[in-house]
């Protein structure tokens, strides 16, 4: 089932996608994923809650695995997400930066509490979020039990990244609005499954 709205008949009807899709290879997509993900650093976690709506949340990318397509992120085991995450592993990250670069990754997510990830992954700003109890337990160090580590293992990623400076993206832009053609300004790609598989090297 799909949506539509017109018929152009030959011509493509979403020619900014037709024109800026791109399917380099496996190591291009990857090493430019990985980049502009650790330039963008913070995104949207989005999880299904209990009563079945979404709920997104900034999300800080504390470090890497599977060859760069797999995120850790920190978080506190009370906290709602953790909640939503026990109930439904489905996520979607969402980074973004104020050039109109973006990535969204679908995956699953698994709440880690295990003390040697804790302690391989641990910052001590975490404390700040945290917070100490004064019990001598939670004090917001890697041993706090309330510490604990969330793994998104992506499933497929589509990401939007520059192809131009930002001074010849907008001449581009410029002359798409004049022309009526659409801007060549941004490398589309996508990764599928059996991809991401592949680039874990798995």
């Amino acid at each position: 089932m799909s949506f539509s709205n017109t018929d152009t008949g030959s011509k493509s009807a979403d020619p900014y996608t037709a024109k800026n899709i791109q399917d380099p290879s496996l190591k291009e997509k990857v090493e430019d994923l990985v980049a502009f993900v650790d330039r963008a650093k913070f995104c949207m976690m989005t999880t299904k809650t209990n009563d079945g709506l979404l709920a997104s949340r900034c999300m800080a990318l504390a470090a890497k695995e599977g060859n760069g397509v797999d995120f850790i992120f920190h978080a506190n085991s009370e906290s709602g997400k953790t909640n939503d995450l026990d109930a439904n592993p489905d996520v979607n990250l969402g980074f973004l930066n104020n050039s109109g670069e973006w990535a969204s990754i679908s995956g699953y997510a698994s709440v880690e509490t295990d003390r040697a990830m804790v302690h391989k992954y641990y910052s001590p700003a975490l404390k700040a979020w945290i917070g100490d109890l004064g019990d001598g337990k939670h004090d917001g160090g890697p041993d706090d039990p309330r510490v604990v580590v969330i793994k998104v293992k992506s499933q497929t990623v589509q990401y939007a990244t520059a192809r131009k400076t930002a001074i010849g993206g907008a001449i581009e832009f410029a002359k798409g609005v004049i022309t009526g053609e659409a801007p060549q300004v941004n490398k589309l790609r996508h990764l599928s499954e059996e991809e991401l598989q592949q680039a874990r090297g798995t």
